[in-house]
């Protein structure tokens, strides 16, 4: 026995306050020999006597007294936390760490939030904006729940990754450009761009889209802000490739949106530990499904 446990702490506790091997047994529903070889372990690990064996009754020793009142406000506090996640799974309440781009927090994020809410007004969303690599390796390290991700991902022992969304990608154009109504990379290369940053997933998406057709043009900026690059569109100072996200208010006036032709799109997964998922969990990823698809 390398720590010490609980339960021995526990038995001696009650042996002390009782002031009988036997009445101790009694009350905590253990065989005699069974509270005899706690209160030895708890003994040998602590290489002293704790307890005075004597015929009127059992006393604790000086050391015994320290470590019954250490050990009784530990108890305490040990029984408070258990009371305290029983409460919070009878209330499905508790707090999800959830880890997501700001392309999926800007739009399709808030409204697996507000449904959660709704039901669930008790649960604590804490959110990170992390890359899809970051949320997985968080994942993996336990300090995030759930992670939104762009589509494929290696797979990671521990980990699962659900389909969840698969949205077109468009070109968002200034409108004083007049672009055609299907826009080809050989169109779009030939003008400025502003370009995903080279850490995404898009990035790399929108990269191979436009060497399928001979092309590698060069960005004038890159971003991680869908909503900033398309401000930069509705100054004109560049095109822009971004998914089209269900819930997204319609772009401004200044641009024109264009589906791509050859068509590509943008896949997200939620990402979560293959087991061992709290009450709160479960509730965030049943919110997050209701957007599946949509």
């Amino acid at each position: 026995m390398r720590e010490l446990n609980l339960d021995r702490l526990r038995t001696l506790l009650t042996v002390a306050d009782l002031g009988s091997f036997s009445a101790a047994a009694k009350a905590l529903h253990l065989a005699p020999p069974t509270v005899t070889l706690h209160v030895a372990q708890l003994e040998a690990r602590l290489g002293t006597r704790l307890l005075h064996r004597a015929p009127a009754g059992v006393t604790a020793t000086s050391a015994g007294g320290v470590l019954i009142d250490k050990a009784r406000r530990l108890l305490a506090e040990a029984d408070d936390l258990l009371q305290t996640v029983q409460r919070q799974v009878a209330s499905r309440g508790g707090r999800v760490r959830l880890g997501a781009s700001t392309g999926a927090l800007a739009h399709l994020l808030p409204q697996a939030l507000e449904a959660l809410a709704a039901r669930h007004p008790q649960i604590e969303v804490q959110v990170a904006v992390v890359t899809s690599d970051e949320a997985l390796a968080r994942l993996a390290a336990g300090s995030l729940d759930v992670g939104l991700v762009a589509l494929p991902q290696p797979a990671v022992r521990g980990l699962r990754v659900q389909p969840w969304r698969r949205d077109p990608v468009l070109a968002f154009i200034p409108a004083a450009w007049q672009p055609p109504r299907q826009v080809t990379p050989a169109w779009l290369a030939a003008r400025p761009l502003i370009a995903n940053d080279r850490g995404t997933r898009l990035s790399r998406h929108t990269d191979q889209w436009f060497a399928a057709a001979g092309l590698r043009p060069q960005a004038r900026i890159e971003l991680n802000y869908n909503d900033a690059m398309k401000s930069l569109v509705a100054a004109g100072y560049g095109a822009a490739l971004l998914p089209h996200e269900a819930g997204a208010p319609p772009p401004d006036a200044r641009i024109t949106v264009r589906p791509l032709k050859p068509a590509l799109s943008r896949a997200l997964g939620i990402a979560h530990r293959a087991r061992g998922h709290d009450a709160a969990t479960e509730a965030t990823l049943e919110a997050l499904m209701t957007l599946r698809g949509r």
